[in-house]
């Protein structure tokens, strides 16, 4: 297993290839996605539920990973889970009446996990009035367990019959409370002793035997269920194999209804024309990142000729200085290597948000017509309709993905400049560490495997009739939900942002930063360049800029004297001056980002 795999990069140090270093559909992102919908069966319903129940919702963008994959992998996994549950709550089942109704009695304790589960939740840090009751139900289910089973196992050793017959009553002594008359001499527990005799007393030796026989298969089916996930990570999810989706089993999945949705994911997910929800309008981004609008006012420069100013005018001159990122410096290569730099993969395109409603099927949605829209929508100042210029870094393996979005609109002698970055945090943690788990798993000796195991097997019951009673649930609203005939509506959610961690590292944010202060500083030469060209004013809206950002010493340098900002500290007034007229000042504070 590779432990630090970095993908080489062997391009020139000329303009990279076009095109990302590896496709959606093999990334990492994609992949360990793939791995969480074996470790978290939440995670996997809520993929399934998105991707596969709601058919009516169209896919959310999907930046630097392949959904449908993910739902691929998802449904393969629940097939699997329902497969060993239906196997161990077989062996309950039958063993139970094999048993004579004794393994019924480890029931009680596997309700109690289950119930200390549900009642913790899944936050990593839940409240005390969730805490301390599921802490309390967990160890009373353990050590009611323990008890039971150490009943079993006296009644199959003949411990009891040998502990009633003894001439010297040591079963009645109460130096440690044991086996005393009275059940509060021992505390707390006190009644255990005493429950463990009466039991070991009322079980049949080959009861027992038959009991533990039942839960020895029930610790070899959660052994051959975790061994299962182990070979998936070692094969078709391995770094080595997962590239090649053609031989991928989940792929290859049979069902009418898979095979339709994987096509419609595939063609929606990322494609330029996004259909969203008006709610969520950018549901797939990530998280926004310090998002701001600016605005100023077109005032002619007397000393210049005016030129008509459009918004694709002032794109068309953005573009070219944010292509200018992807080239390395003069000093890229070295000893024959080439320096890697996530910039030289930046990505550049224009989409176009439209509202999902009004559609009569999901089908309908205009993707063929994206040149139209897109055309039409630049210089519209539409509020349902819009038209953005997506920029697009997909960092530490499609991990980290920062994307900003820029939107440019004249109106009334006014340019609106609109950034809203967005930020795809890393893949969750326990995610991330699947081929170690994996890994762990497989290399570890036989003991170890089976006291894996054996931990398991107390609330294997409970958990098995858990996911039975999701199969069933979701299968009583699949056949009565209608979703198949609904109005087709925005995506609800992401899987790619629910699979993803609260935040990142420092050296990621960092990356962050870098990413979006290149972009942002592109853009802005960029509008600057426009407006000088077009025989406007540049002052007001170098100032402002200089004002939007983080503070410390910001020099914008714009070409002569007349055209320069200068500010210093987070709470500094920035001046400049623009031909003939007065200086321009306003504070740090005066925009909000």
């Amino acid at each position: 297993m590779s432990t630090a795999y970095v993908p080489s990069q062997p391009q020139p140090s000329g303009a990279p290839p076009p095109g990302p270093p590896v496709l959606p559909h093999a990334s990492e992102a994609t992949r360990l996605l793939c791995a969480g919908v074996y470790l978290d069966s939440a995670y996997r319903d809520r993929v399934i539920e998105e991707l596969h129940l709601n058919e009516q919702r169209i896919a959310a963008p999907s930046l630097g990973f392949d959904a449908a994959r993910v739902l691929a992998h998802a449904l393969r996994a629940r097939r699997q889970e329902i497969a060993w549950a239906l196997a161990i709550l077989g062996l309950w089942v039958v063993g139970g009446g094999l048993t004579g109704g004794v393994l019924f009695l480890f029931l009680g304790p596997s309700l109690l996990l289950a119930a200390a589960s549900w009642i913790r939740g899944r936050s990593t840090r839940p409240p005390l009035y969730r805490l301390v009751p599921a802490f309390v139900l967990r160890w009373y289910g353990r050590i009611l367990f323990a008890a039971l089973l150490a009943a079993v196992v006296t009644a199959a050793f003949g411990a009891a019959e040998e502990d009633s017959s003894d001439p010297y009553g040591y079963g009645s002594s109460d130096g440690l409370g044991l086996y005393s008359d009275d059940p509060t001499d021992g505390g707390l527990f006190g009644w255990l002793p005493e429950l463990v005799r009466e039991l070991a007393s009322a079980i049949e030796v080959w009861e027992a035997w038959s009991a533990l026989a039942v839960l020895a298969l029930i610790a070899l089916c959660e052994a051959g269920r975790r061994g299962q996930f182990a070979r998936v990570m070692a094969a078709e999810l391995s770094p080595q194999r997962f590239p090649d989706a053609a031989n991928d089993p989940a792929e290859q999945a049979e069902g009418q209804r898979f095979q339709r949705l994987r096509d419609r994911i595939r063609t929606e997910q990322h494609a330029p024309l996004v259909m969203y929800h008006p709610a969520r309008p950018f549901c797939g981004a990530g998280a926004a990142y310090e998002t701001w609008v600016l605005a100023v006012e077109l005032r002619p420069d007397p000393a210049k000729k005016q030129q008509p100013l459009s918004n694709r005018a002032v794109l068309e001159k953005v573009r070219p200085l944010l292509e200018r990122l992807r080239v390395p410096a003069e000093t890229a290569e070295y000893a024959g290597h080439v320096v890697r730099d996530r910039l030289r993969w930046l990505e550049i395109d224009e989409c176009v948000f439209l509202p999902a409603e009004g559609l009569l099927r999901r089908e309908d949605a205009p993707y063929p017509a994206f040149s139209e829209h897109r055309e039409r929508s630049v210089e519209e100042g539409a509020e349902k309709r819009r038209h953005f210029l997506r920029v697009r870094v997909g960092g530490w393996e499609e991990e980290l993905v920062t994307t900003v979005f820029v939107r440019v609109h004249t109106q009334g002698r006014m340019l609106m400049l609109e950034i809203a970055p967005h930020v795809l945090l890393p893949v969750r943690a326990d995610f991330k560490d699947a081929d170690r788990a994996a890994h762990r798993f497989r290399h570890n000796n036989a003991l170890g495997k089976a006291a894996w195991a054996l931990a398991r097997v107390p609330r294997s019951a409970a958990s098995a009739l858990a996911v039975l009673g999701r199969a069933v649930a979701y299968g009583w609203r699949l056949l009565t939900g209608g979703f198949a005939g609904a109005l087709p509506e925005g995506p609800a959610l992401s899987v790619r942002e629910l699979g993803s961690a609260e935040a990142g590292s420092t050296f990621q944010e960092m990356d962050v930063v870098r990413y979006l202060r290149s972009v942002q500083d592109r853009v802005a030469h960029g509008v600057r360049t426009a407006l000088d060209e077009s025989g406007y004013q540049t002052g007001e809206f170098v100032q402002k800029i200089v004002n939007i950002s983080n503070g410390g010493v910001n020099v914008e340098n714009i070409g002569d004297v007349s055209h320069s900002t200068f500010a210093v500290g987070s709470h500094a007034s920035a001046s400049s001056v623009s031909g003939g007229d007065a200086p321009q000042k306003g504070s740090a504070g005066d925009v909000q980002r």
